[in-house]
């Protein structure tokens, strides 16, 4: 299929009389561009459009503009309507890229980066904006008879500016345009989401610390090179082979820097690193993407960017209304704004010209999107960034090997308060059978005796991991996959994490009809309940924060409340350890530390070593800070390593095994998924697949089961690969080739490039 977009509007384009478009359908048989006749409507590359198409009217973008057709223009249909959105042609140069690398259709990938509400006629909003006259703002001083509410609103109005009626009270300002002193026009105001202050934010930059000010320098250079020459490296390139090449530029083309690792150490302020390298990038006359890993911290990172930068940031995630989405989508594509703020999606904002992607808490596996097709934001933003010839900034205090290996690598080793890194100590909980070990317990009635804060951290929701019964061993299991019912206490249901199936409580067994039902493990619900019972007091509350609290705002109003109190414990899921700016936590707590090296991945000890760093991290900022770690595995070299703050030998461990095993950053991991609800089909979809794949340099494994899920039975093949663009190419090939036959009827094929 031949590439779609990558140039901008011409004037040939404008007279061009066929459009040729992808239809926005989900079928993947459905492949590659269809001609129109342009009509009338001026068009351009990424016009979004309404077509007919196999006897409905579908929405589909212009991938390219032409004046002939392989079939007469009479036999072609006309585009019905035209948007009066546009997606940039960079988008539609990147949706056929996305494609490719991901192995979906250009019309999924389109489909990612559409205006909000782009076809259903969602406008701007129209409001009544009043403004003074002069005969009004004369009134106010020349004896007029005028109200107290009138004198007040022409008060306001004279301040200057515009102003939305209703904010003033409109049928007041009809009474006062009646008399020729006030204004009122039919105007647009962009809906903007509300502001969910979470943490003060400073408007002036401080100083910097000595290692910030080296980072600042050296990002500044990287902007100059980029900008100059137009190209970053290519992030799958190479780099680095060793954790101390930091400055090293192995696999970049000439004259273009790698893409930046901003590595530290929590606390180490690499937040106003960003600040500075964007406000560099804005008065050159550049735009910039920030980019965080969670719906949850935009709030605080809009409200820092907002302060430092003012009303050129915008704000884009799934958690806004589709109107608010929608004009910040505008104010974006208008250059109104050009900064974005945002989660994985806001990394297809439509600026115009990109400077600087940041990536903040880069080693997030939040990043990875989890339908078709399933990209990498951390990847889509190298390759917006090689487009843009911008500069590319990821940073973490844990980064992830592929990452050290294919970045410049910029270090911030102490913290910006100067204050040193909490002391973490590894709790050996082998014997004990109570989620909080005695040493755990003292450590907490220490916190509220001393009027401290403190983070306690399960990675685990609900009250109880299962149900059985004590008499004949039933397990309660979700009809719909094949995983143990959780049990959420305080819903009185039992209910699916992957399915989101519930049922209410058993009363008794329904096989023996014993009412001997026991509970197994705890999770965070339990454990609130029992720190609660034990420790909370008027001036000591008990707070939890997991995915039981799904709406953002929410989730926002606890993250509010346990950061104005002056003490009190927050209990919660890996999500309290996303890079929050708690300040005044003296104690933080990791409970079950091993859990996630009990998992079949090769990221289990990156995983873990992560999660006991980032917990770590919201201690001790502003004051003195432990850290306890309850582990069954004491000796566990994550562990261990993880409470000495050395990330230098974990790395360079973690990239010698993954050498020696063949695991990313050294090849390349394709994950295929067969699914359907008869496992038959699934088996001989797997099976077709696995006869088309015969890519060079590469390992294939399976067709192997996977569990149930959603009511789908599924097999798995995975392709392990040092060649990647062969490979990818292949099993794209694969698919095409094995979708909509007989084969893979009924049948749902998934591919993961780069699975988390």
């Amino acid at each position: 299929m031949p590439a779609i977009g990558g140039e901008g509007v011409q004037a040939s384009d404008l007279a061009a009389s066929i459009a040729h478009v992808v239809p926005l359908t989900r079928t993947r048989a459905i492949r590659g561009t269809f001609d129109y006749r342009a009509g009338a409507e001026l068009l351009a590359v990424g016009s979004i459009v309404r077509v007919p198409f196999a006897g409905r009217s579908l929405l589909a973008v212009v991938a390219r503009l032409d004046d002939h057709s392989e079939l007469p223009l009479e036999r072609l249909a006309s585009i019905e309507a035209v948007a009066p959105e546009r997606l940039p042609a960079d988008l539609v140069a990147l949706a056929d890229w996305l494609a490719r690398e991901y192995c979906s259709t250009p019309a999924r990938a389109l489909s990612l980066m559409l205006p909000p509400g782009a076809g259903h006629g969602l406008h701007e909003q129209q409001l009544l904006i009043a403004t003074a006259t002069p005969a009004g703002i004369a009134a106010l001083g020349d004896g007029t008879r005028l109200s107290a509410g009138q004198r007040a609103a022409l008060a306001v109005l004279a301040g200057g500016g515009e102003v939305v009626a209703v904010e003033l009270g409109t049928a007041l300002l009809r009474r006062l345009e009646g008399r020729g002193l006030v204004r009122l026009d039919l105007g647009t105001r962009g809906r903007r989401p509300p502001r969910q202050v979470v943490a003060s934010a400073p408007v002036k930059a401080p100083a910097l610390t000595p290692e910030q000010q080296q980072a600042v320098e050296a990002i500044l250079q990287a902007l100059t090179q980029a900008w100059s020459t137009g190209r970053v490296a290519d992030p799958h390139g190479g780099g680095p082979d060793t954790i101390g090449a930091d400055t090293t530029d192995a696999g970049a083309p000439a004259g273009a820097p790698l893409p930046l690792l901003l590595h530290g150490v929590t606390g180490s302020g690499k937040t106003e690193v960003y600040l500075q390298a964007a406000a560099t990038t804005l008065a050159a006359g550049r735009d910039a993407i920030i980019l965080v890993p969670e719906i949850a911290l935009t709030p605080q990172t809009l409200e820092r960017f907002t302060a430092r930068l003012g009303d050129v940031v915008a704000v884009m995630h799934s958690g806004m209304s589709e109107g608010a989405r929608h004009d910040e989508w505008l104010r974006l594509a208008r250059g109104e704004a050009r900064v974005c703020v945002g989660a994985r999606s806001a990394v297809f904002a439509p600026l115009a010209n990109i400077g600087l992607i940041v990536v903040d808490e880069e080693h997030e596996a939040s990043y990875k999107h989890d339908s078709d097709p399933r990209y990498d934001a951390r990847n889509v933003a190298w390759q917006r960034a090689q487009m843009h010839g911008a500069v590319l900034l990821a940073g973490s205090a844990t980064p992830r090997p592929e990452s050290v290996m294919r970045c410049t690598r910029l270090r911030l080793q102490e913290r910006a308060d100067g204050r040193p890194l909490p002391q973490t100590t590894i709790v050996d909980m082998r014997g004990s059978h109570h989620p909080l070990h005695p040493d755990t317990r003292m450590a907490l009635s220490d916190c509220r005796r001393e009027h401290g804060k403190a983070v306690v951290l399960l990675n685990r929701r609900g009250w109880s991991n299962f149900l059985t019964c004590s008499s004949c061993g039933r397990v309660w299991m979700c009809p719909n996959c094949e995983v143990a019912l959780v049990l959420h206490r305080a819903a009185g249901v039992i209910a699916c994490h992957h399915c989101g199936h519930r049922e209410f409580v058993p009363r008794s067994c329904p096989d023996c009809g014993s009412v001997s039902i026991a509970r197994h493990g705890a999770g965070t619900e339990r454990l609130e309940r029992e720190l609660f019972e034990t420790l909370a007091t008027p001036d000591f509350p008990v707070m939890r924060l997991d995915a039981d609290a799904s709406d953002l705002s929410a989730r926002a109003a606890i993250l509010a409340r346990f950061q104005a109190a002056s003490a009190g414990v927050l209990v919660g899921t890996q999500m309290i350890a996303k890079g929050h700016d708690f300040s005044g936590v003296t104690l933080g707590v990791v409970l079950d530390a091993d859990q996630t090296l009990r998992f079949p991945d090769f990221r289990a000890e990156e995983r873990t070593f992560a999660l006991i760093t980032q917990l770590a991290g919201r201690t001790g900022r502003g004051s003195e800070g432990r850290v306890l770690v309850q582990t069954q595995t004491p000796t566990a070299r994550s562990i261990r390593l993880a409470a000495a703050h050395d990330a230098d030998t974990f790395l360079r461990g973690e990239l010698r095994r993954r050498k020696a095993l063949g695991y990313p950053p050294f090849a390349t991991l394709i994950r295929l998924v067969c699914a359907s609800p008869e496992a038959e089909r699934a088996d001989t979809a797997a099976a077709a697949l696995r006869g088309h794949l015969k890519p060079r340099s590469s390992e294939i494994l399976g067709p192997a089961p996977l569990f149930m899920l959603r009511g789908q039975a599924r097999v798995q093949l995975l392709v392990k690969t040092r060649a990647r663009a062969a490979a990818i190419a292949a099993v794209g090939a694969a698919v095409e080739a094995v979708a909509g036959t007989r084969d893979a009827r009924g049948v749902a094929i998934s591919v993961d490039v780069d699975p988390i």
